[in-house]
């Protein structure tokens, strides 16, 4: 099976071997496909509909995996591989990124918007930021409430409180949870029963807090953060730091707004 791209003296070219199985249709193979059509390469596409030809392909061109493009006849390699080429960021094993709590808290930004621009006269500002915050508190909870035992993994790493007692751990998506939504409900509520509420979010945001300075100013360890789930390839540091002393101005705040009404 030779690799034979197709000429275009108006367009680069580019071959694609990819697997496309009556059961199964590569997803890699047609990001690959998508991604070479964007940069502005006709392809000439391969489809590989059985074992037999994926394994002869395989064979032929001493690779363990498809897909596979060619560039103007050398083999460029699969969908990572591509990516690089490209010059796009490809993160390997023990890298870290931002992107995920950048997601996480530019979505819960706007939907918070959206609730003060639907419920609110104007656009007060401390307003949003209170339903910012547990908007972003209650996302934060179901990324750990996902793979608890993932986060658990994570969590003991760093947090004072979940190794000495590691139920604690355990808990921990759970009270974040409550009380993303219990400050959700109570915001501008002045109800009493933000003291079921706020006290929880001082606690396991004071806890936190210091377990992240213990760990990254103090002991000066490099980790990953639990704050999205297990499997986090989020540094520990500034961000887990916020996302703490964000629980707690928010009990305090909510009490202190209590007690001022």
């Amino acid at each position: 099976m030779t690799v034979s791209p197709i000429t275009d003296s108006n367009a680069r070219t580019a071959t694609l071997y990819r697997m496309a199985m009556p059961g199964h249709l590569c997803p890699f193979g047609l990001k690959s496909k998508s991604m070479l059509e964007r940069k502005g390469y006709k392809v000439d596409d391969h489809l590989l509909t059985s074992r037999a030809e994926i394994d002869a392909f395989k064979a032929e061109h001493d690779v363990a995996t498809t897909p596979q493009a060619f560039i103007g006849g050398d083999r460029v390699g699969g969908y990572t591989d591509l990516k690089a080429h490209f010059g796009y960021q490809v993160l390997g094993k023990g890298d870290t990124t931002y992107r995920p709590v950048i997601a996480i808290f530019a979505a819960t930004a706007l939907l918070a918007v959206a609730i003060v621009l639907n419920l609110y006269d104007g656009f007060p500002l401390l307003t949003w930021a209170k339903w910012f915050f547990a908007a972003s508190m209650v996302v934060l909870a179901i990324q750990k409430l996902q793979d608890v035992e993932g986060f658990v993994n994570g969590f003991l790493g760093y947090d004072v409180l979940a190794r000495r007692y590691v139920p604690y751990g355990y808990a921990y998506p759970f009270a974040e949870l409550y009380a993303g939504v219990g400050m959700a409900a109570l915001i501008g509520t002045g109800s009493p029963l933000v003291w079921l509420v706020a006290p929880v979010a001082i606690f396991i945001g004071s806890i936190g807090a210091f377990s992240v300075v213990k760990a990254v100013y103090v002991d000066k360890r490099e980790l990953t953060c639990a704050c999205v789930g297990g499997g986090s390839n989020v540094p520990l540091g500034v961000i887990s730091l916020s996302e703490n002393v964000i629980m707690v101005l928010m009990g305090v705040w909510m009490l202190g707004t209590w007690a001022a009404g």
